[in-house]
């Protein structure tokens, strides 16, 4: 799963946070040490108290980590990523660079390293340098990653001017397409786990469209909201086919919820239509389903925050719409103040979800070897 980008903002507590690619665990990093959690107990799994970093990413629930410091002291230079093995507390291999690392994705075959202007794409055994993509300035590291081996895709910024998408074939190793998703520059997007669907947010933050990666049309169209705000992430949730809902946080400190499966059947409808046949894409934005359900100051307005949809059940099918009626999607949420939350939402149709706060706890005060669990709302 494609970890939200880091922040070494002083004001946060947190510098950076990253789940899993089954979301199954998750780590964060303060300016003292770096931590890894299970997600559905809330366990501390490992600690690791040497500094500040600001790049932790795991290979699934396996004791291999890519870090990257922060560059308050020599031996974790913001140039240099190490691999490192978590069981035994040693380094296996190191990377250095020219200039800062960004972002860092891996999967078992590939590992990405993202610096400002350039992309390396390598073979994760070997470490041999399998391609090198020279990029648009890219001093937020944006980026998103499938891990899929069968669809594994890297998308990139493609312009500074306007939000084009690169996308790239990772496992096979070159371009695939290029994609104009917005009039104005990228925040955040979102490739979903088999590598299907690739989801965007501008920097205005008001539209976020999803577009099918293998024919690079356009999908979904979502407003989530009149007034501009940054989008901080973007999460699909775990099916390997269309996803049954997207997810997002922005600056205005909620959390937002986009049902796919339930746009289906409505865009389906809108698009038959004659009013929907002959208007211009911009304006099909417009009528496109809503079904836009939104959490209002789930995390402090202003805070930096993370969501990804850790789960899905679906209650029944509607034989003749294939429309999940009953969705249940357990999302978690990390806000960079330092805690960490699980929610429960219920969908029912179009009509308003059920949003229920089941755990939160403060990650920063849990502690290396002492059991950590959810605290219980």
């Amino acid at each position: 799963m494609a970890a939200h980008q880091s922040s070494s903002s002083p004001s946060y507590s947190i510098l950076c946070a990253s789940f899993n690619q089954d979301s199954s665990g998750f780590a964060i990093a303060t300016k003292d040490s770096f931590k890894i959690y299970d997600s559905s107990t809330g366990r501390l799994c490992y600690e690791r108290a040497v500094g500040a970093f600001v790049i932790v990413e795991m290979l699934y629930s396996s004791s291999l980590l890519a870090i990257v410091g922060a560059g308050e002291q020599p031996s974790l230079s913001p140039r240099r990523l190490c691999l490192f093995n978590s069981t035994t507390g040693t380094s296996l291999r190191e990377l250095n660079f020219l200039t800062s690392i960004l972002a860092v994705r891996l999967n078992k075959k590939r590992l990405v390293v993202v610096l400002q202007e350039k992309t390396f794409i390598y073979d994760s055994n070997s470490l041999a340098i399998l391609d090198t993509i020279d990029t648009i300035p890219n001093p937020k590291g944006l980026c998103a990653f499938s891990p899929s081996l069968d669809g594994c895709f890297l998308a990139l910024p493609a312009s500074t001017s306007k939000g084009s998408v690169l996308l790239y074939n990772v496992m096979e190793v070159h371009l695939h397409c290029e994609i104009d998703a917005h009039r104005a520059p990228l925040a955040a997007m979102s490739l979903s786990s088999s590598g299907t669907y690739v989801a965007t947010a501008s920097e205005q933050g008001t539209i976020i469209r999803v577009h099918h990666v293998l024919d690079a049309t356009k999908s979904y169209s979502f407003r989530r909201g009149t007034y501009p705000s940054t989008i901080y992430s973007l999460s699909f949730g775990p099916s390997s086919q269309l996803p049954d809902i997207l997810v997002a946080t922005s600056s205005s400190g909620s959390v937002h919820a986009f049902p796919l499966s339930m746009a289906v059947n409505q865009r389906g409808k809108r698009s038959t239509s004659f009013l929907g046949s002959i208007l211009p894409d911009s304006v099909n934005d417009a009528l496109d389903p809503a079904y836009h359900h939104v959490l209002h100051r789930a995390v402090p307005a202003g805070v930096r925050s993370y969501v990804v949809v850790r789960k899905v059940e679906k209650a029944a099918e509607a034989p003749a719409t294939d429309v999940a009626i009953g969705l249940r999607a357990t999302l978690a949420v990390i806000n960079y103040n330092g805690y960490f939350q699980e929610y429960i939402v219920d969908f029912n149709g179009p009509s308003d979800p059920k949003w229920s706060l089941e755990r939160e706890f403060n990650l920063l005060a849990a502690r290396s070897g002492n059991e950590q669990h959810f605290q219980m709302v």
